[in-house]
């Protein structure tokens, strides 16, 4: 009886345990939670380049990857608008649509082609370093096929599959009988309300699409024309090209924006005329140590005069696109604002082969 009346017998029987207070969680000050956030956020978005350097270049990041980190929150979502901005902001080029878009404006994007004679293809690579040469990062090949009296240079994305009828192809150049006018031909739109060729080939082209990914035609942006040598004087190729190129007064920001693609604005090449060197007895060009072997396929692209603007706005002196040779079969391409990747690879395909009317 005394037992169950001692107030050790209450507190056993009926009384509740006593909860041990729980420590309060330290709060993180707000600076350091942002650092938090980066950190992750620069794990996540350098997972996909990090993938891309351990396979050697030859991968693009993958896509998903990044638009993951993009709808975490909005400081990941500004991270991820930075990586994937165009060449001309970035510098870079990080996925397959900165191949059609412009280079940059203050220094030009520095990349290099390789030729296989067996199969005549030809391989382009973006430099990583500032050698003339390097490993390089694969971008795009082309092939040429001759279709009766023309030649055509295939260009994909995939080296091992360059036709028209996959998902990789990006578009082509086709040529006359004698080599010296070119068409350049995009495998999209290059803005709403563009009419498709109706060449023979792209009616071919589309009775065999299979994935609705896939463009039914192709959309012509560019001639090229090298003017005829009748005389058979010596001396460099004469070449003339009308392109159409993105407006580089429109911001990317503002491109975004917009829900229409609107007409390019044409933009007209010159080669750069050389000058003769008497001690040499050649005609010589400045690369800037980006050439070393002398070819007649070497040129200088320089903006040509507009006769219809007489203050003379353009700038005549700036090379916008430089290709020439360093090896049997690697020569350099260098490329600047307004043109892209596959419209300066698209011109250096044209200096290859031989050019009846002008040699």
């Amino acid at each position: 009886m005394s037992s169950l009346s001692s107030p050790n017998a209450v507190l056993i029987t009926v009384g509740k345990k006593k909860r041990e207070k729980q420590p309060k969680p330290k709060k993180v000050p707000r600076d350091l939670v942002g650092r938090q956030y980066s950190g992750g956020r620069k794990t996540c978005l350098g997972r996909s380049q990090r993938r891309s350097a351990a396979s050697g270049g030859e991968r693009w990041p993958a896509r998903k990857d990044v638009v993951s980190c993009a709808c975490v929150c909005r400081r990941w979502r500004d991270a991820a608008v930075a990586v994937v901005r165009p060449p001309a902001v970035s510098g870079k080029i990080t996925f397959p649509s900165s191949l059609k878009q412009p280079g940059t404006r203050e220094f030009p994007m520095q990349c290099f082609i390789k030729r296989n004679k067996k199969n005549s293809t030809f391989y382009l690579y973006l430099g990583l370093t500032t050698a003339t040469v390097d490993k390089g990062k694969f971008l795009m090949a082309a092939r040429r096929f001759r279709r009766g009296p023309h030649t055509e240079y295939i260009i994909s994305l995939d080296a091992d599959d360059l036709s028209q009828g996959s998902n990789a192809y990006m578009g082509k150049l086709r040529s006359d009988f004698w080599g010296t006018n070119f068409k350049v031909y995009d495998s999209k739109p290059p803005y709403d309300g563009a009419k498709a060729s109706s060449s023979r080939s792209s009616r071919r082209f589309g009775s065999r699409r299979i994935s609705p990914q896939v463009s039914a035609g192709n959309y012509e942006v560019g001639q090229l024309s090298y003017k005829y040598n009748l005389l058979k004087s010596r001396g460099p190729r004469r070449m003339y090209c009308a392109l159409e190129c993105p407006s580089t007064q429109e911001t990317w920001e503002n491109s975004l924006k917009s829900k229409f693609q609107k007409p390019m604005g044409t933009t007209v090449l010159r080669n750069k005329a050389p000058r003769w060197h008497e001690h040499l007895q050649c005609w010589c060009l400045n690369f800037h140590g980006r050439v070393t072997v002398a070819s007649v396929k070497n040129f200088q692209l320089v903006a040509a005069a507009d006769p219809n603007d007489p203050t003379g706005s353009r700038d005549e002196d700036t090379v916008l696109l430089q290709f020439g040779k360093v090896d049997d079969d690697i020569f350099t391409m260098d490329y600047r604002q307004p043109l892209s990747a596959f419209q300066a690879f698209a011109i250096s395909l044209s200096s290859f082969g031989t050019k009846l009317a002008c040699e």
